[in-house]
């Protein structure tokens, strides 16, 4: 989540868009000069691997961040903005994940949608976030259902043509994720009420633990600048304490050396490394969102039920 609420945006970014306003570049963000199909550029990895399954052969999908790439605080570079330009839509998270976007958006004329919209929003529930919304909603595969909805309709928009074709596509995914949160949730349901929670070190599994029907109990509500209080590891640690929870665990971004105290002091295990914000690269753990969500519900199903 993001760490301060506005981001600066760099006075080499302003200098570099002027620089392609004055000299009209707005070529392709593809590296292949000659493909004609039109291209969507999205603001990190996740949202670009979910479109590019919608999109199928029709359009090229591309993220402005890298895989690994940390998306709350990003900046964007003038070679960014290049790419912006000659692109034909964007889609970004919305929720406050991308604070830099909005400047990013008026700066080139370019069609845009969020992906979130019609998503319902947990808000954040402490900390000098209180009260705004989580924008880690894609950690729910019932939310990027709607997600899916969402770039249909937009990429139906840009491509006519292709219109059924996005619509098949997206079907076939939502299925694929839906099957996933029936797992999740079929293979939770015989905890104990008090086992039933997830605990990591960030609070970026509010959605997710909605579904599964979960408490979600974290260290800090959002990306922290410091380290963990000693208030903060105390509190987890007596929630798991009582709760007698059987594993915790922390977001692969992150140190985990608070969560790995609260595991020294409780009878909890350590469940493992859980990804939320980037896929991995091609070669890693989670390659693909849907790689991902079944990599993080996988560990979360075989820690709490002792099934590793």
């Amino acid at each position: 989540m993001p760490k301060s609420s506005t981001f600066p945006w760099p006075a080499a970014v302003g200098l570099g868009l002027s620089s392609l306003l004055l000299t009209g570049c707005a070529s392709s963000v593809s590296s292949a000069s000659d493909d004609e199909r039109p291209v969507v550029l999205t603001t990190f990895t996740v949202l670009a691997d979910i479109a590019q399954n919608v999109a199928g052969d029709h359009l090229v999908v591309e993220s402005i961040t890298k895989a690994g790439a940390e998306i709350h605080g990003y900046e964007p570079t003038p070679g960014d903005i290049r790419r912006a330009a000659g692109a034909d839509l964007m889609l970004d998270n919305g929720l406050d994940l991308e604070l830099w976007f909005s400047q990013f958006v008026e700066t080139v004329d370019v069609p845009h949608v969020v992906v979130s919209d019609g998503v319902e929003p947990i808000d954040i529930a402490a900390d000098a976030y209180t009260g705004k919304p989580n924008p880690h909603a894609w950690m729910s595969p019932a939310n990027v259902q709607i997600y899916v909805d969402n770039m249909v309709d937009a990429f139906s928009e840009l491509d006519p043509e292709h219109a059924d074709d996005f619509a098949a596509n997206g079907t076939a995914y939502q299925q694929e994720l839906q099957a996933i949160q029936d797992e999740l949730v079929a293979e939770l349901e015989t905890l104990p009420d008090n086992e039933r929670a997830l605990v990591t070190c960030e609070g970026a599994f509010s959605y997710l633990a909605r579904d599964a029907g979960l408490t979600e109990v974290y260290i800090w509500p959002v990306n922290a600048e410091q380290q963990a209080t000693p208030q903060q590891i105390a509190a987890v640690i007596e929630y798991v304490d009582e709760n007698r929870v059987p594993a915790v665990f922390c977001e692969s971004t992150v140190s985990d050396k608070p969560i790995q105290q609260v595991v020294d002091a409780t009878d909890a295990d350590f469940g493992g490394v859980l990804y939320v914000d980037s896929l991995s690269e091609a070669d890693g753990p989670v390659p693909t969102y849907l790689d991902l969500i079944r990599y993080d519900t996988d560990t979360i199903i075989a820690a709490l039920t002792g099934r590793r």
